[in-house]
This record gives C-alpha cells, sequence and structure tokens, in this order.
C-alpha cells in the first residue's frame, strides 16, 4: 500500500469512529437531553429507593369542602311525590362544586364635582394610580406579565385570550408597556439579588445559549436555595460574568460545570459530578475504560454516604474514600496513559483522548470534585443552577428567539424576581399583584421599605 493510500485510510478510520462515537452519545454519557433518546423508556427505579406514588407525611392536594360557599341552591322535595302523611325538615344533605368564573370587572370612579356661589369647582381627587378616562388596572397588568413571562404565552396568543375569555382588548404595545414597567419596578430588586448572592457561602453558576434578533448570545444564571439572578449578554466568557456584577465580588464556593472562565475569580469551587458521571460513563461505554466505571460507582456510593450522614462525612471517612479514589486514578495511569511525547518538526500540542483529557481533570481539580463530601452546604451536582436556567430553553422553543436585547433583559429581571418569590413561597401571581400595586413581598421589604420601589 502507497504512503498516500495509507493516509487516506487512516484519515477513514478517524471519520467512521468519530461518527460511531455520535451515533452512540446519549443523555446517559453525555450532555444532550433526556428528549434526544431514540426510543428512550422509562428507567425502572434501583432497590432501595422510595417506592411509587405519594410518601407518608408529604401535604396532599385533595378537593375539600369549604365553610363559606359563594353560592348556595337549595333544592326541594317535590312532596307531590311523597306518599301521604306528615313531614318535617331534621337536616339537609350538601355537595360542592368547584368551578370558575373568567369575567371582567370595570369600577368606575365618580368624582364629585361642587360649585359655590362664585361658580367656582371643586372635584373629589381620584384615587393614585387612575389618571385617565379609561385605563388598565392592575389585576389585568400583573396577569398579563404573569402569562408573558412566567407561562411564556407569546405576544398574540395572549391578545386572544384576553378577547376571547374577558372580552378585553389589549395591544402587543400594552403587552410589552406592561413587561417594561414591571421591569422598572424591579430595579430594587434586582440590586437586593445580587447582594445576596454576593456575600452568600454557596452560588450556582451556569450559562446557556439564546438567540437575540438571530445571533447567538448567552444567558448568564446565578442562583442559590433562595436568590436568583439572570443576565444575558453577547458574550459567554469572563467579560460577561464581570459584567453581571456578582463574581468579582463573591467570596464563597462557586458551584459549576468546569467553565474555565469561572476559575479566574477569586472564591472556592465545587464541580458537578453529574457531568462528570455522565463523561465516566461514556469513557466506559465508548472507550472501554474500566477506571471510569469503578470512579463513577465509587463517586455514586460516596454520595450516598453523604446523604445516609445528613451532609456531611467524619474526617476519617473523608480520608479513606480519598486514598481509594487516589489509588484509582493509578491504576487509570497504567490503563489510560499519557500520549507519547511530540515528535521533532511538528508543531501545536499533542492530541489527548476524551477519558485521557477527564483523567487528567479528575486528578488536578481533586479537591473540586470531592469537596461535597467534606462541606455540608456544597452539593453533588449543578442540578439546581440547571433547573433555575431550563426554562429559558422552554422560552426559545416557544418564541423562537428575543427580538432585542432590551426584550431579554426584561425576561431576565422578571424571571429572577419570580424565581426568587417561589424559593420563599410566594406564589408568581401573588407576587406580580404585590409588583403593580407598589408593594413587595415580606421577605423582600426586610431591609427595603415598599416606598422606594418606583424609585
Amino acid at each position: 500500500m502507497s504512503a498516500s493510500t495509507k493516509s487516506i485510510v487512516e484519515i477513514l478510520i478517524v471519520i467512521i469512529s468519530l461518527l460511531a462515537n455520535r451515533l452512540n452519545l446519549n443523555s446517559s454519557n453525555s450532555s444532550k437531553p433526556p428528549s434526544s433518546d431514540p426510543f428512550r423508556k422509562r428507567q425502572p427505579r434501583n432497590k432501595g429507593e422510595k417506592k411509587a406514588g405519594g410518601q407518608n407525611g408529604r401535604i396532599g392536594t385533595t378537593l375539600e369542602k369549604v365553610d363559606n360557599p359563594d353560592v348556595i341552591k337549595e333544592i326541594k322535595i317535590d312532596r307531590r311525590k311523597l306518599p301521604a302523611g306528615q313531614y318535617h325538615q331534621v337536616e339537609y344533605q350538601s355537595r360542592q362544586v368547584f368551578d370558575i368564573d373568567i369575567s371582567r370587572v370595570v369600577t368606575e370612579y365618580r368624582a364629585q364635582v361642587l360649585e359655590d356661589q362664585n361658580g367656582r369647582q371643586y372635584v373629589a381627587h381620584f384615587p393614585d394610580g387612575v389618571s385617565k378616562a379609561v385605563q388598565y388596572g392592575s389585576g389585568i397588568r400583573a396577569h398579563a406579565v404573569y402569562l408573558s413571562q412566567y407561562q411564556l404565552l407569546p405576544y398574540q396568543r395572549l391578545q386572544e385570550y384576553f378577547a376571547d375569555q374577558l372580552q378585553i382588548p389589549i395591544s402587543e404595545g400594552s403587552i410589552f408597556n406592561f413587561n417594561q414597567k414591571a421591569f422598572d419596578l424591579l430595579a430594587v430588586f434586582e440590586m437586593r439579588a445580587k447582594h445576596e448572592l454576593m456575600i452568600a457561602e454557596l452560588a450556582h453558576a451556569d450559562e446557556t445559549g439564546i438567540n437575540i434578533g438571530g445571533k447567538l448570545h448567552w444567558l448568564h444564571c446565578m442562583s442559590n436555595n433562595l436568590w436568583t439572578s439572570y443576565f444575558p449578554h453577547e458574550k459567554r466568557g469572563k467579560i460577561a460574568m464581570s459584567d453581571m456584577g456578582i463574581l468579582p465580588y463573591f467570596k464563597g464556593i462557586l458551584c459549576h460545570d468546569h467553565w474555565k472562565p469561572y476559575f479566574s475569580y477569586n472564591c472556592s469551587h465545587s464541580l458537578c459530578n453529574a457531568h462528570h458521571l455522565r463523561e465516566l460513563e461514556r469513557a466506559w461505554e465508548q472507550d472501554e475504560q474500566q477506571w471510569a466505571k469503578q470512579i463513577k460507582d465509587l463517586l455514586i456510593k460516596i454520595n450516598r454516604e453523604v446523604i445516609d450522614a445528613g451532609g456531611k462525612l467524619a474526617i476519617e471517612k473523608t480520608r479513606e474514600f480519598r486514598e481509594h479514589y487516589n489509588k484509582l486514578l493509578e491504576q487509570a495511569d497504567n490503563e489510560c496513559p499519557k500520549p507519547p511525547p511530540k515528535e521533532k518538526g511538528k508543531r501545536g500540542r499533542v492530541k489527548k483522548t476524551k477519558s485521557r483529557n477527564l483523567l487528567e481533570r479528575l486528578r488536578d481539580f481533586q479537591d473540586e470534585v470531592l469537596r461535597f463530601m467534606e462541606i455540608d452546604y456544597v452539593p453533588f451536582t449543578n442540578n439546581l443552577g440547571e433547573n433555575d436556567i431550563r426554562m429559558t430553553k422552554v422560552q426559545q422553543k416557544i418564541s423562537g428567539c428575543f427580538r432585542s436585547i432590551d426584550g431579554a433583559r426584561i425576561f431576565c429581571r422578571i424571571r429572577g424576581y419570580l424565581s426568587t418569590c417561589r424559593k420563599h413561597g410566594v406564589s408568581s401571581s401573588h407576587a406580580l399583584k404585590c409588583l403593580f400595586n407598589n408593594k413587595l413581598p415580606d421577605f423582600l421589604q426586610q431591609n427595603h421599605n415598599a416606598e422606594n420601589l418606583g424609585e
């Protein structure tokens, strides 16, 4: 075989290997979503996990009778159909039907006008906010923002909903103005959320691509169990993270998926082990790396023991797991060795396999990988950050893109507010009603006066 033919065959083998590896990727061994898995089946539960259905102690949502029904309808017996005799009522049996009445409510304010003997007129003051002959109330504004920014309904469908269900004409411009008003009112909240995340012991960080006007931008998210902040930017790396205004001042533990720009900030780090488990699964399935399966099983075992211990292992136990972890890495060095040194005359770095890169990452960032077993508030994964950013993908599937960067900023600030409120036990609809009535929920009024909301 000639040298040229041999090189072509080698290239074809590499291409075939790459294509075969891609075909074997799924949600269990890569970052692909479960919805992309071909012929996906429901995974059976492992033994020892909770049984299906409601668990003991959970708060149910059973429909129950209320003491004060809105409408009472009495049902009389047709006495003509009863046998002859004397009857008197002893009791009644009741059944309640829960239903809804979707209707508009139009309130007309009539300000009294008085005139004195000199012809001068005096008009009573209208309530604050009632400034036009005809206008939308705070309830409609809150409801429109809720459907637009939380339920992610497009503007045209919102128009149809208000026209069909409520007989209220509303334009796309009005809906945008409602969202813009909410954005302006939430400036104080955004500053508060960023401050709380700056001083937090733990924060989750993640980013995802978004389409703004047909161009790729990035939506950055920082959050924890109580606060959420979103930020759109044309960049993905450190420039965007610094412009967000949180990480330059953050000194706690940052949980993320090993995106390198996060390591440029002066804080501690914790890496998402859900990503590691998927990469280890791929190394075992496709590259037949036995060490990958062993480390995956070890990480799962450590996490199970951390949960059983209440979130943190004893020092002796952590030392034991670290020794086991390092022994497996030493074995991995023999099974997945470094590539041979670069030949003289060749340019660039020596290419490493995915398995080798993963091995070196697990070795070099051992503290960040295992931090979850030593500190009780550090989680095993970055699932909270990924969950907080997930609805952005839903919005993109529905709307396709944001029309402008201003629309993305509106979405980010309002969604951050609604996410934070839900983490504090405040429903999204109630949170928006408070907002358009110039109030903040109670948890936000601890250090901020509601009178400053619109400043």
